[in-house]
């Protein structure tokens, strides 16, 4: 019989439990009923997964989307534990298959649909199997007041009620406020259950909030200053996600979208590219996204504000899951506001709910949006407002937000906040804060005449204060309650339950306004940082060949390379530089199964690399730095083919693991791409909506190859991939673009 430990090492490559896991586990194993509340990339899904091998029985796990088990399962599975799902993406005799399989004892672990618990064929199964633990993952569905309710969760207790015996109940979740913890332990019927919360802090995410005039022009420039970087850009409307999606791929951004409006096929498949690399950006709505365990997503973009934090924190934290750092960036814009105000209204619709519990959760939903409002404009530390939010006590500063990077000077309002209030009162209430901010600063716009607020005393007597500080004082006050929206479709200013105090006040009222920074030095400086952070002291060279066996494996074994293993295993073996079996068993996320696998081809590039590092000539001095032309002779000279084609990514990590021996060049994917667009071996075209990069007949001539292959849902894509022709070409032309890179 294995120990807890054995399991953690052997199956999932790991030395040592995280906060909260082991607790978690000791608890299951004894038969407690367990609740465990931590944040994205904490290992929720050891907390069962161990417990269900040490088992007799086998664990039923209740997920809520179809990707997020097909990418479990998946893991699993190449981590030597026999799992299976079972959900509407099977046939009807791939579900009888996997049903009789289940009852012949072949898993140990099946996740499975909410909808299937009521079914007759399932049920039937379930009473006749040793299950011992049902577990509840992303519980926060369970509760009408969390942000993500879905009803069929509350099938689970009658399915449970069904079995012969009752199992051990495990439920887990990355968001959960103290109300709908509370709604988790009561729907669920948790028996006395072992609680554990191990705090919300993600400390490898960086959060920033903009408020650009341009939000695609600064999504642009964030991707330029983090090219080659695989992230989400999340929008909160379809017609937003096929616009942002459409003008990335007409700028040659290697992006695909994902959205309820899809056909299930495009959806499947468009997720796959993701998954797998083919396309490093998903432009989506939040349809996309829940339990995706893709661990090397560099960055989270929302477009637009979400309607409450929970969404944006669980959204974000899809980010810099293997514990590499990350960014998580919010565009910000007073229309998202009333976008959010008319979803709430308009598609929170649950055909199961009464008229007035309905109306009580859109009052909650409000409630929330008011609060992601209030984060989008405090200029406090944005991870502490996020984890006040969830209950949990931090100081005001984390260094790692953009408030926190950010110099800030404290001036006194009490004078304008006055001006502000007195003007609401002359308006009577009526108006928005445009209209507010319009009739302070004395516009003359034709609405401001007809509606005859050019009379009031207020108007103009704060011409002088540019628009964007007379904004920020107003949130700043509704922050403060001193100003009330109402939550309209189109919200209005009025006065709030603390105006009088403030109007009656003579003591300062201060508030923190930005500074003007060197934007372009600071941006430079954040981003020598961030490589430095995420790559620390490794052979660049090293990882680049790594990655490449990495996408090899995975071609071979039709999986997304992160279930291979994830960047922050490569990084690890960079660091270690194993030359044998146990050296390589100590890399963070080798276990045995996976060593047994394909750990000998690992063991045999690191050591190919140490032995060739061994004889390279010793790098040039600084005072004979090697020009350009220098650089571009010596990539010429040093570059080796593979006998294998490869997608576009592996040749410029090839290329650039010669590069960055040289000096301080790099070229990206896209730029690459590019490049033999530019040259005619690569053309555009549109097949069934989708945009796809495909040979010439002269890139065919040089090595290109464009391939139709099929995923695992059974849907055709497009890749392109370069023989040693093509790969020998982009070496011989790579002063046409190095000095651009």
């Amino acid at each position: 019989m294995f120990s807890k430990e054995q399991i953690l090492k052997q199956y999932f490559g790991y030395t040592g439990f995280r906060e909260g896991q082991e607790a978690l586990i000791d608890h299951i194993v004894h038969g407690d009923d367990v609740l465990g509340i931590m944040p994205t990339g904490a290992g929720k899904s050891l907390c069962f997964q161990v417990p269900a091998m040490l088992s007799d029985g086998i664990t039923i796990v209740v997920s809520p989307l179809i990707s997020l088990m097909k990418d479990q399962v998946q893991s699993l599975v190449a981590n030597g534990i026999p799992a299976a799902y079972i959900n509407s993406s099977l046939s009807v005799n791939q579900t009888h298959k996997a049903i009789e399989n289940a009852r012949n004892g072949r898993y140990k672990i099946i996740y499975v649909a909410p909808e299937r618990l009521d079914v007759d064929d399932f049920v039937s199964f379930a009473r006749s199997a040793g299950i011992t633990m049902v577990t509840v993952d992303e519980a926060h569905c369970v509760s009408q007041w969390g942000q993500d309710f879905r009803p069929s969760y509350l099938k689970i207790t009658e399915f449970i009620d069904k079995l012969p015996k009752r199992p051990v109940i495990s439920a887990f979740t990355a968001t959960a406020t103290r109300e709908v913890k509370e709604d988790i332990v009561k729907i669920l019927r948790l028996n006395r259950p072992f609680i554990a919360a191990t705090g919300f802090d993600r400390e490898n995410l960086y959060f920033e909030v903009q408020k650009p005039k341009d939000k695609y022009r600064a999504v642009i420039d964030y991707l330029k200053r983090n090219p080659d970087k695989s992230g989400i850009i999340y929008c909160a409307t379809r017609k937003a996600v096929e616009q942002v999606c459409e003008d990335l791929q007409n700028d040659r951004y290697n992006a695909t979208r994902y959205h309820a409006g899809l056909s299930e096929s495009e959806r499947a498949a468009n997720q796959d590219d993701f998954l797998y690399d083919r396309k490093t950006i998903m432009v989506a709505t939040n349809a996309f996204g829940m339990g995706i365990d893709k661990s090397n997503v560099n960055f989270v973009i929302h477009y637009n504000m979400p309607k409450n934090i929970e969404s944006y924190y669980q959204e974000a934290g899809r980010a810099g899951r293997d514990g590499t750092n990350a960014d998580c960036v919010l565009l910000y814009g007073g229309q998202d506001v009333i976008t959010n105000q008319f979803l709430i209204d308009h598609t929170s619709e649950q055909n199961d709910l009464d008229s007035e519990t309905l109306e009580l959760i859109k009052e909650k939903e409000r409630e929330r949006l008011k609060q992601v409002t209030y984060y989008c404009h405090t200029m406090d530390c944005l991870r502490s407002y996020i984890l006040r939010y969830f209950g949990d006590q931090s100081s005001n500063y984390c260094g790692n937000c953009s408030n926190c990077r950010q110099n800030f000077e404290t001036v006194d309002i009490l004078d304008d906040s006055k001006k502000i209030l007195s003007c609401i009162c002359r308006m009577r209430e009526r108006y928005g804060i445009q209209m507010l901010i319009d009739t302070l600063r004395g516009s003359r716009n034709e609405r401001i005449q007809t509606l005859h607020l050019d009379q009031l005393s207020t108007y103009g007597i704060m011409k002088e204060v540019p628009q964007s500080r007379i904004r920020e004082i107003i949130q700043y006050l509704v922050l403060n309650e001193y100003i009330l929206l109402t939550n309209t479709e189109f919200p209005v200013a009025k006065l709030g339950a603390k105006y009088k105090e403030l109007l009656n006040s003579d003591q300062p009222i201060l508030m923190k306004v930005m500074t003007k920074l060197e934007r372009e030095q600071k941006e430079a400086k954040s981003g020598n940082l961030k490589a430095k952070q995420y790559y620390g002291e490794i052979d660049q060279q090293l990882f680049t060949k790594l990655k490449a066996l990495r996408f090899q494996i995975a071609e071979e074994s039709r999986v997304p390379s992160f279930v291979v293993f994830s960047d922050a295993t490569l990084l690890d073996m960079c660091r270690k530089k194993p030359t044998e079996k146990d050296g390589l068993l100590a890399v963070s996320g080798v276990g045995e199964v996976k060593f047994q696998r394909y750990g000998e081809r690992f063991l045999k590039i690191i050591s190919e690399h140490g032995a060739a590092a061994a004889g390279a000539a010793l790098p040039a001095s600084a005072d004979s730095a090697p020009s350009v032309e220098e650089i571009c002779e010596s990539v010429r000279r040093s570059f080796v083919p593979s006998e294998k084609a490869v997608p576009v990514s592996i040749l410029a990590d090839m290329l650039n693991s010669l590069l960055l021996q040289k000096g301080d060049y790099k070229i990206t994917a896209i730029k690459l791409a590019n490049f033999f667009m530019e040259k005619g071996l690569l053309q555009m075209e549109t097949a069934e909506g989708r945009n796809n990069r495909v040979a010439t007949a002269l890139g065919k001539e040089h090595g290109i190859v464009t391939v139709e292959k099929t995923n695992s849902a059974g849907n055709t894509y497009r890749q392109n991939f370069y023989h040693r022709q093509a790969q020998q070409y982009a070496a011989n032309h790579i002063e046409e673009w190095i000095g651009g890179a």
